[in-house]
This record gives C-alpha cells, structure tokens and sequence, in this order.
C-alpha cells in the first residue's frame, strides 16, 4: 500500500457528524502525512425521518444502512459512527475498523435556568426520544412529563429555547464536541444514570475484505477503548437489545482488567435491574455476554418482551 493514496470518508451530514469524520480524517493524516483523506456527505433514513418517535420507527441501520450501501458500491472506503448508533451484529460484509480514544460516556442535563435533576418537577416537560433515558427519569420520579425529541444537537437546543420543554437530557460528548458545554446544567453520574452502550466512542466501519483500509486504520485504533465498547457491545448483543430498549452500559479499563456495569429497566423504571461485573481485558466479549446472562437470571428477558409486544 503507498502511502500517497486517497480515502473518502463517509459521514452523515449534522455537525457533530461532520466533526467526528473530520477528527477521524486529522489522526489519519496525523498518521499518514501523504495520504489525501476526503468527506463525502451522505443522508441517511434517521436523518429524513424526524417527526416520528425512533421507537416507533425501529432502529436497526437506521443511522447507518446508507452508508453500507456506499461502502459496498466502493462509493465511500470508511464510515464514521457514533458507535452506539452502529447495530451490535454487523452483516459479514462489514466491520468495526477502529475505535478512537472515547471522549465522555456520561449524560448531561440540559435545563432552562439551570435546574438540576433534583429540581426538576412534573410540571417540567422534559424532552428525550431514548427509552433508556425515559426509564431513568421515571425511576427517579415516575411523574415526570417526558416530551419526545428529534434532530440533530443545535435543533433539539433551539427547539428547548423555542418553549418545547424545560430540560433535556443528551449525550454530554456531542455537546463537548461541538463546544456547547455552556448549555450543560449537570453532568449526569452513571452510578444513577447509567448511559447507552458505547456512548461516547467514535467507531470507523469498513468493508471486512478490504484488507487495504483496514490496515490503515490500525495505526488510530485506541486499544483500550476498543475493548470497554466491545464488552458493552457483547452485553448488548446477546440481550439482542438496540438502542430503543431501556438498557444500557459502561466500562472501564485499569490495569487489564474491565469494570462493566450495565442494567435493563421497564419504561417506568418500577423494574430496574443492575449488575457489575469484573473480568481481564481480553475477556472483553465474555465479560459482556455473563452480564447479560446475570440480568437474564434477575427477569431481563420478560422485561424486553413486554416492551416490545406493547411497542
């Protein structure tokens, strides 16, 4: 392979989309100072689709299908993700070429005023699409009016100021990200609200055959990263769970060992099951798949079933 190659990056077109293609397109050229890295924009039905709640639409490719499409035509050589959009079982064609060094995991709460978490009343409308959050807040306080919320970062903020909630809650990397930290009220601890798997991690997808690519990338893959997701991805996975179920996860990296907490809840949180288990780091997978296994033996699977039946 020489060095003087091209490679189009695939993206979606928001900015935060269009920051984390670039951020992978800097640590390419980091890497390969002769290396021409393009971005070509491309739309996807998540992205068409937003005046219908994600649960009700279904989340399999729905960030991403469009984007495998141009891989597969050789339209694109790379996709770049936000990993917890990307579907958990991959199709053979394609895989997860590198993970970036993951930014923050955690939620945030964004609030007119300031109001904490703590503050906040069931006279707040407080606006999210993620089943994962709604069982969260309505753990904490079965009350609470949740308002449903699409689009991109600066529409969800603008649609707030434009008097359609109080507060929200959003992933706290994508404001970070986009240098909005000044509308973060309150970064939200995951012993109490436990984000979505792979939160915060920058996945590059690729055609499997493509051993060229595929090489490449070897050199901006952050190992440790790569093995907290894939044991969040693992637990995922064989709850066969997405991202519109009310279950979540994080891990840990010390010392070559891995932390990894994950928990299923039912919409209104009155069930709400949570484990934490410990393995080393090439365990990864494992380690994901007995955490499920010991929230199936707690009641998991009757949990799911029963939200998908009424969805």
């Amino acid at each position: 392979m020489m060095e003087s190659d091209k490679i189009i990056v695939g993206t979606r077109g928001s900015k935060l989309a269009l920051y984390q293609a670039n951020k992978v397109k800097e640590e390419l050229e980091v890497q390969y100072p002769k290396l021409t890295v393009e971005i070509k924009v491309i739309k996807t039905k998540g992205d068409k689709i937003l005046d219908v709640a994600l649960s009700k639409i279904g989340d399999k490719g729905l960030f991403t299908k469009e984007l495998e499409v141009a891989l597969l035509s050789k339209e694109i050589d790379l996709a770049v993700h936000s990993l917890k959009d990307l579907p958990t079982d991959l199709p053979d064609d394609f895989k997860v070429g590198a993970v970036l060094e993951r930014a923050d995991f955690r939620d945030a709460l964004v609030s007119k005023g300031g109001v904490k978490l703590c503050e906040l009343k069931t006279s707040h409308k407080i606006a999210t699409s993620s089943l994962r959050r709604i069982a969260g807040l309505k753990k904490i306080n079965p009350d609470f009016e949740i308002v449903d919320i699409r689009g991109n970062v600066n529409t969800r903020l603008q649609r707030m100021e434009d008097g359609h909630c109080d507060a929200m809650v959003m992933a706290a990397a994508g404001l970070q990200r986009l240098g909005l930290d000044h509308y973060i009220t309150e970064i939200l601890e995951p012993d109490g609200f436990i984000p979505a798997v792979a939160q915060g991690a920058i996945a590059v997808e690729t055609c499997a055959g493509d051993d060229r690519t595929n090489n490449l990338l070897q050199a901006i893959n952050h190992e440790p990263t790569q093995q907290a997701v894939k044991a969040e991805r693992a637990f995922m996975r064989s709850l066969e769970g997405g991202c519109q179920v009310p279950v979540g996860a994080y891990s840990s990296c010390h010392n070559d060992k891995l932390t990894l907490t994950g928990f299923v809840s039912s919409l209104d949180g009155t069930c709400y099951l949570k484990e934490t288990l410990f393995d080393q780091v090439e365990n990864a997978n494992a380690l994901g798949e007995r955490l499920a296994q010991a929230l199936v033996e707690k009641g998991a699977l009757e949990i799911l079933k029963e939200i998908r039946a009424n969805g």
